[in-house]
């Protein structure tokens, strides 16, 4: 799983002044609205004793631990511990990671990630949205989600991948007789992206797309309907199939909740059909495709991707996963691939999370020690005034004991 990015965890009208729990690479995260309409995103795990802050409640733009009213403001410092005696002081631990956000195409956006805002990879554009139906505009977006159990970044190759349309998806956009796939480039806008774009020969489609698209009953001789399908990362796919009434374009952010469970929130947006009424059959179509796809990708073995691409077998028709696995490969050599050292284990093996650092580590010198909660090796330091405390207390109660002996 990669950090230092930013994804879209969740659609813009799912975040309101009520916590909202969100799980993403291996860590829970709490999300809220402020009164100006700003998103926070925070560690979702108190410093204190570890309890779930999403359980708790927005008081004045901060967040309430549920647990022992803890107060901590959008940038994750506490502010308030109810039960300190007035006059005592905020100990520099009690804070929590705080992420970046933004909202863009419906969506809210969390930078996972410590780097400093000048060398953030960008969010990926998304032309159509500037040219909405309800703007007066050609595009009639729909939002769903879909669960998957498998690996984010298998279901990535999955959605870019051509030839398996003909046997995975035969009758819907696939035909098996026509599997071949001709030969293509590899488009690169820029360094976080890559596409292809190929000629299919769907089948005749049903209801009232079919009515309207050309029509022949011999699978070989239907016409062919260019497709475009790439991915963006760290975790996105676009689609874009040109059939005979218009265009679709489907963006899937496909946020991995762990290694192996993932939530697909996507977006389609259609050029046709752009009343409401459609958007209901719009979806359905989305889901019967998710459907057939996932018995093959939650099935897929190992479940994870090979780190050595020679681990398995390529040939020319999966140029565009290729290209995938080599970025990836480059940016793991950067440091930017999660591992092991990014976690932090329980008693209990099975319970176990990742630690993404915020900015603020980096940004803040004075601060790099002041995180109860750190990534495997990075020991955490009791606060120097709780153990002189405790030294104090333990001499008191010895020397005590010493007189009553006497």
């Amino acid at each position: 799983m990669l950090k230092n990015f930013w994804y879209a965890v969740e659609t813009s009208d799912q975040v309101t002044n009520k916590p909202k729990k969100i799980t993403c690479l291996g860590q829970d995260f709490v999300l809220y609205r402020k009164r100006d309409g700003e998103v926070v995103c925070m560690s979702d795990l108190c410093p204190h004793r570890g309890a779930a802050l999403s359980g708790g409640w927005v008081k004045d733009d901060k967040m309430v631990c549920p647990y022992h009213g803890w107060e901590f403001v959008p940038d994750g410092t506490c502010v308030k511990i109810p039960a300190n005696l007035e006059g005592r002081g905020m100990p520099k631990k009690a804070r929590v990671d705080s992420y970046p956000t933004t909202e863009k195409y419906g969506f809210v956006w969390v930078f996972m990630g410590d780097l400093a805002e000048e060398d953030r990879p960008p969010i990926p554009y998304w032309p159509e949205f500037d040219d909405l139906k309800k703007d007066g505009g050609r595009w009639k977006p729909v939002y769903g989600e879909y669960l998957w159990n498998s690996n984010y970044e298998r279901i990535l190759e999955n959605g870019c991948d051509i030839a398996h349309t003909p046997f995975v998806h035969g009758g819907r956009f696939g035909n098996p007789e026509r599997p071949e796939v001709e030969e293509y480039e590899v488009e690169t806008p820029d360094e976080w992206s890559a596409f292809a774009t190929v000629k299919l020969y769907p089948p005749q489609a049903k209801g009232l797309w079919g009515r309207l698209s050309g029509k022949s009953d011999n699978l070989k001789d239907r016409p062919p309907v260019e497709t475009s399908a790439g991915w963006m990362l760290p975790n996105m796919i676009k689609l874009h199939v040109r059939l005979p009434m218009g265009n679709i374009i489907i963006y899937d952010s496909n946020v991995p909740i762990d290694e192996t469970t993932t939530l697909v929130k996507f977006v389609a947006l259609r050029d046709f059909f752009t009343g409401d009424w459609a958007d209901k059959n719009a979806l359905k179509r989305i889901y019967g495709i998710f459907d057939q796809d996932v018995p093959v990708v939650d099935g897929t073995r190992p479940e994870l991707l090979p780190a050595d691409l020679a681990a398995e077998l390529h040939v020319k028709s999966d140029l565009i996963a290729v290209h995938y696995r080599r970025r990836r490969q480059e940016l793991a050599d950067k440091g930017w691939m999660l591992g092991d050292e990014d976690r932090i284990m329980g008693d209990v093996p099975r319970r176990e999370a990742t630690v993404i650092p915020s900015p603020a580590r980096k940004n803040n010198p004075e601060l790099a020690r002041a995180w109860v909660h750190k990534a495997k090796g990075e020991h955490p330091r009791v606060d120097k005034s709780i153990l002189e405390g405790e030294a104090e207390r333990a001499a008191a109660a010895k020397a005590a004991e010493e007189t009553k002996g006497e």
